[in-house]
């Protein structure tokens, strides 16, 4: 049996955290940024030998499209004793998202035609802007950052993009685009920023892909 929580509990918004990290990895990149507007209803089932599930109503909203609003029930199940397994998540979305067929062409275009690789630091700025010709490339960093939350959150954790500490693209020979970053991870409880090394591929067709990702020793 399920048992209701209040939409407001620690627990409840930390799984949220997780199911829209793993949404925006999978459907986020340059052109469409899905952030939590509203959780609105949460349950939590205690599985035996298992773990502990949440079932979770969202809404959601395209930080580009300020307007629209996506509903999304999501499944999060935190596997029992393990920290290495990712939580197992299932989400769906109700209704369409915002196209970004063309944006994506555009992204891709521009970036293929660079005569130097594109290298950038601290987006957003102290001041928290983000200049618009970065745009696509710090929301392609929130949909990789959608991964490694995904794959290393707990019952415990809540993580937050804090802000894309470096990235340079990286010249290949195949169609993909590839771009190394260094994200700054906040984690809200224990309040530590974590520094973490991720490679993304990415191609409008293909959307994005994570290659490989590893925290950096130390803090930042």
């Amino acid at each position: 049996r399920a048992m209701e929580l209040p939409p407001s509990h620690f627990s409840a918004a930390r799984a949220a955290a997780v199911a829209v990290g793993y949404l925006r990895y999978l459907r986020g990149g340059p052109g469409r940024g899905l952030e939590l507007r509203a959780l609105r209803r949460a349950r939590r089932q205690d599985m035996d030998d298992v773990g502990h599930k949440y079932y979770l109503e969202l809404e959601l909203e395209d930080v580009l499209d300020k307007g629209r609003t996506a509903h999304c029930t999501a499944e999060v199940l935190y596997h029992l004793g393990s920290k290495s397994t990712a939580p197992d998540v299932q989400v769906t979305v109700q209704g369409e998202l915002r196209s970004t067929e063309e944006a994506d062409e555009e992204f891709y275009n521009r970036i293929r035609s660079l005569e130097k690789e594109l290298v950038a630091e601290n987006i957003p700025d102290s001041h928290g802007s983000v200049p618009p010709e970065l745009e696509p490339i710090h929301l392609l960093a929130w949909a990789a950052s959608g991964y490694v939350i995904w794959q290393n959150s707990t019952e415990n954790t809540k993580f937050h993009l804090a802000q894309v500490k470096h990235v340079k693209q990286v010249k290949r020979s195949d169609e993909d685009l590839q771009f190394d970053y260094v994200l700054l991870l906040h984690e809200m409880v224990s309040q530590e920023v974590m520094p973490w090394e991720v490679t993304v591929l990415w191609h409008p067709r293909r959307g994005a892909r994570v290659s490989r990702d590893r925290r950096q020793p130390g803090h930042a």
